[in-house]
């Protein structure tokens, strides 16, 4: 019950901790999990546990991170560049991303860069059913 509870305090922090692997972790160590549980209520605090759990997070964002890294040697230079002039949580229109790659061609913008980022769920639309809403934002996920 307990890590059920610190999964759903950590996705209420930062949504992206619905993904992580938080738990899988845990049970590949789960008799270090249970000592720091144990030497803490033998020491009266919990700091043992809080490292205890901040050193697996810690474990599993290192293995996402290579997984990503991975995954981003496969991309292509434009879904690349992209990706580096966008920032998380932060809608862009196309128009502010052509700019920022300092791009002419709507077209070629749309076929090189967004529509393959999509596809690959690099980037999602803020009015997903509305694709051709003048409203429309692009947020990397």
């Amino acid at each position: 019950m307990a890590r059920l509870w610190h999964t759903a305090i950590l996705t209420k922090w930062k949504p992206i901790f619905e993904y992580i692997p938080i738990e899988s972790q845990i049970e590949k160590f789960q008799e270090e999990y249970y000592d720091a549980i144990a030497k803490c209520h033998v020491n009266g605090e919990s700091t043992i546990f809080i490292e205890f759990i901040l050193s697996q997070i810690d474990k599993v964002l290192d293995d996402i991170s290579k997984q990503v890294s991975e995954d981003n040697e496969q991309l292509s230079e434009h879904i690349k560049k992209m990706l580096d002039v966008m920032e998380y949580d932060i809608p862009y229109t196309s128009k502010s991303l052509m700019e920022k790659l300092e791009l002419k061609s709507k077209e070629g913008f749309r076929r090189n860069y967004l529509r393959p980022a999509i596809e690959m769920n690099l980037i999602h639309m803020t009015i997903p059913d509305k694709p051709h809403s003048r409203n429309q934002r692009y947020v990397k996920v």
